[in-house]
């Protein structure tokens, strides 16, 4: 019976995952319908292949080296651990590009494999990740193409395609990647050491991009005509105010798949060390706590009201803004949803997203810093300030089952948002952009932002529909007389 139980665990599991792949593949939908709606005409086709090739090419570099990240570093960088811990997983068994595990296998192969570290028993662990390791890798590589697509959006239509991708890859491959394996694994150093929570990636997903596209931003400079003379910022509203709405509505639809994808969905007690009194399988967040579907449910959607009520009241009825206010509240809750009351979360989803839409014009007009859909603001701003939040709001709460991890605190969040943010968000990519920028690589030449990026595919549509029309005005030549 129990080996049965077992095997119906890991079934359901795997089918799990599957499916909140599925569903966060619609927030690349909604990226790209989003970021048209908000790109000028003459811009359209860059935008649309400039978000859509990021997925490609963090998929492949995710692969073969971001997974690895993952496994390999819960306790610092190697050279330099906070923690002096033995590695939960071997990370070249379990997640390197060469690894049985990385590939489609049905034999079992490794399955008498008792170095894997997975369970007590070497044979079932393996045979587990034989089921369940393409599909946590498919659900984190969707988290990695999240992250860096969220800096896409804020830099459109003067950053040059090659330059985005580059910095795809560095965030959705390497920083993202290294922040989680810190900040969201049950064997992180900063869970440890900070009790640092965040349980649905408000930092570890939304902060790090935040402070990425901050960095991008600060080199890459403005849009050609943003500012006037006397450097008071103009408004380029929306191109299209109804694929922006379709687009953020997929994102949120999106965001059901991600917040289920940040939970694992059964597991027994003796599974997390006995640590859970009793014999109840439970649902757990990334830090293996007790959680539950219905729990994210009530404050996933109370999130949101709270969000977009302050969006509409705090806009004046801006329907841009309020569908961001909307998806920043979710954001801003997101790292203690799995705790807070639905009130709670309510009121943290309508209060962050106000503070934030008020920082991102005042940034504009104090550094004249041009974010074109407001990813700063929504997604870094609220990202920081939802992780001090939950510091605050679940203070004393454990940050773990496991004895000896510091509970959750103020300075312990502060402290893991100042790393999110700051020090693996802006650091690495404003590094990266002023390498870029020397060499010429990061934007486009004047004359082609002022003509549009899209000039060359334009230049051949427009010889296309000549070609047809010339073809058309012979075939009409030839037709007999009436």
């Amino acid at each position: 019976m129990e080996g049965n139980l077992n095997a119906l665990t890991i079934i359901f599991t795997e089918f799990y995952y599957w499916v909140t792949i599925v569903f966060m593949f619609l927030i690349h939908v909604g990226f790209c319908v989003y970021e048209v709606g908000v790109s000028r005409r003459r811009n359209h086709i860059h935008t649309l292949m400039k978000n859509t090739m990021a997925i490609p090419v963090v998929t492949v570099t995710f692969f073969l080296f971001g997974w690895w990240i993952y496994f390999q570093f819960p306790n610092g960088l190697g050279f330099f651990n906070f923690v002096d811990a033995p590695l939960t997983y071997d990370p070249i068994k379990v997640a390197a590009p060469w690894s049985p595990l990385m590939a489609t296998h049905l034999s079992g192969v490794n399955a008498t494999d008792t170095a894997m570290g997975i369970t007590a028993d070497g044979a079932s662990g393996a045979l587990t990740w034989h089921r369940l390791n393409g599909v946590f890798w498919g659900a984190f590589l969707l988290f990695s193409i999240t992250t860096a697509s969220i800096i896409s959006g804020s830099i459109i239509e003067r950053v040059r395609s090659g330059a985005f991708w580059l910095i795809a890859i560095l965030v959705g491959s390497v920083t993202w990647i290294l922040d989680a394996a810190w900040g969201w694994s049950a064997s992180g150093w900063m869970v440890k050491l900070l009790g640092y929570h965040d349980a649905y990636a408000s930092g570890v997903v939304h902060a790090i991009a935040g402070g990425s596209a901050l960095a991008v931003l600060i080199v890459l400079g403005p849009r050609i005509g943003k500012f006037r003379p006397d450097g008071t910022p103009r408004d380029i509203p929306p191109h299209n105010p109804w694929l922006v709405t379709i687009g953020l509505f997929l994102i949120y639809t999106g965001f059901w798949g991600f917040y289920a994808a940040c939970n694992i969905p059964v597991i027994s007690p003796s599974a997390i060390g006995g640590q859970i009194t009793g014999d109840t399988w439970t649902a757990t967040n990334i830090y293996l706590t007790p959680t539950t579907l219905s729990a994210i449910t009530f404050n996933f959607l109370m999130s949101l009201a709270g969000g977009l009520m302050a969006g509409y009241v705090v806009s004046k009825g801006d329907a841009y803004w309020t569908y961001s206010c909307g998806l920043a509240g979710v954001i801003s809750a997101s790292a203690g949803n799995d705790l807070y009351h639905p009130i709670q979360a309510m009121f943290v989803g309508a209060l962050l997203p106000v503070i934030a839409y008020k920082m991102h014009y005042w940034v504009e007009r104090k550094f004249k810093i041009d974010d074109a859909v407001g990813a700063v603001a929504v997604h870094g701003y609220c990202g920081f300030m939802g992780v001090v939040a939950a510091g605050f709001l679940l203070w004393g709460a454990p940050s773990s089952p496991y004895e000896g991890y510091a509970t959750i605190s103020p300075m312990g969040n502060f402290i893991g948002a100042i790393i999110m943010f700051f020090v693996l968000g802006f650091i690495p990519a404003w590094i990266l952009s002023i390498v870029l920028n020397a060499f010429g690589l990061l934007r486009v030449p004047r004359e082609v932002e002022i003509a549009g990026l899209d000039i060359v595919g334009q230049e051949a549509y427009d010889a296309a529909v000549v070609e047809v029309q010339e073809v058309e005005l012979e075939a009409l030549a030839a037709l007999p007389a009436r």
